[in-house]
């Protein structure tokens, strides 16, 4: 059985760990702020702040810009619940947006005509690793006085005209989480050249308690502290920066394993008639989080689901990413979404398929997903 994802797991990561655990730090310590320190070394930001998921980036950047009740943020439909449901801690709205035909990307030509007088801020998500039209985003952005805040959970790393992402938006919001590109089993980071911004969410995420409040466990700090603001929990621990820290020293060695991947199912599905292959844009580098076919449904006898079905039975796991946002009931129900609005996510839901893509998978093991895709495809040709 080849599983839908593995988290790419070595002695290093082990090591790290244990170096926490031994040390006696295993919530939010100095291995902590190294990894913040890493992480915006590599990406070239300015702040990097850590926190307990990609959520928590998103809320803290959305209270950071001074969100507010009754204000509007444009997200796109085609993501995970987590972009639209950070809006609604505001009682302010989602403002859903259809996605391009080719990347699954917001789409920029749909993004004046959802702009109102209560409009905020657009989150444009990078679907699969692949930085949306960044250029055309902030065009309307800087236009109507919007700020941009950046979904990146799939984008770790990626690049934008020869800029690294976490570098291009107001603020850039990254994921940890089991199944990303950089692993620290839950957690995640907000990039920003705003040094206000960065000093608010570093304050929030820590229950609103002044700077370094960690500190006052230490020799440098001291048992007084004063709250500043109502803030949350969503600081992240010394024992998720570890594994950060292991992962960040072979992110680029993870990220070429997971392009030669998408090259191997890229070269295969390319002159299929049954069957097609994600685009990249060509001034653009995804960082292949996501491998997403879409199927030719005229061409075969059965229908997405049951393609899913036929590849398990075959030993190959996969999943659907996502669900468009306008198809829940909490979203229905909420906000009244219509599917005639959103046509090219209602037609490509019904068509994709996300395939294994991790740094672990052996050649071998790309080759039987191919072979299984092959066989089920050939099997019920129309």
């Amino acid at each position: 059985m080849i599983q839908f994802h593995k988290p790419h797991i070595t002695i290093d990561e082990i090591t790290e760990v244990l170096d926490s655990l031994k040390g006696g730090w295993i919530t939010m310590g100095p291995k902590t702020i190294e990894f913040e320190n890493k992480f915006k070394e590599y990406l070239g930001s300015k702040n990097a702040v850590s926190m307990n998921s990609c959520t928590a980036c998103l809320h803290l950047a959305l209270k950071a810009i001074g969100l507010k009740e009754g204000d509007e943020v444009i997200v796109p439909t085609d993501t995970f619940t987590a972009t639209a449901e950070v809006v609604t801690y505001f009682n302010a709205t989602p403002v859903l947006v259809d996605v391009q035909e080719d990347t699954f990307n917001i789409d920029p030509n749909l993004i004046e005509g959802k702009i109102t007088k209560k409009t905020k801020a657009i989150i444009p998500v990078h679907f699969a690793g692949q930085i949306c039209d960044m250029d055309e985003i902030f065009g309307i952005a800087r236009k109507y006085d919007l700020l941009v805040i950046e979904d990146a959970a799939h984008t770790m790393p990626a690049m934008y005209k020869d800029r690294k992402v976490g570098t291009i938006g107001d603020i850039t919001c990254f994921s940890f989480y089991a199944t990303k590109s950089l692993t620290t089993g839950e957690g995640g980071m907000a990039t920003t050249e705003n040094d206000e911004w960065a000093g608010k969410m570093r304050v929030s995420r820590l229950h609103g308690i002044s700077k370094d409040a960690w500190k006052r466990y230490t020799g440098e700090g001291s048992w007084y502290y004063e709250v500043e603001s109502a803030g949350y929990k969503y600081n992240m621990t010394d024992i998720q920066a570890a594994m950060g820290l292991a992962q960040l020293r072979k992110i680029d060695w993870m990220w070429m394993r997971r392009k030669e991947i998408a090259g191997m199912y890229t070269e295969a599905f390319a002159l299929r008639d049954d069957i097609v292959p994600p685009y990249v844009k060509p001034d653009r580098e995804s960082g292949w989080h996501l491998y997403v076919v879409k199927l030719n449904l005229n061409a075969l006898r059965i229908g997405r689901n049951q393609v899913i079905e036929e590849l398990k039975k075959r030993g190959v796991m996969t999943s659907v990413h996502f669900i468009p946002l306008h198809k829940h009931p909490y979203y229905i129900a909420a906000f009244n979404y219509e599917s005639r609005a959103f046509k090219v996510s209602e037609s490509v839901y019904e068509r994709i398929i996300s395939l294994p893509i991790y740094p672990g998978m052996s050649n071998e093991e790309v080759e039987q997903v191919i072979c299984s895709v092959d066989e089920v495809l050939k099997e019920f040709r129309a």
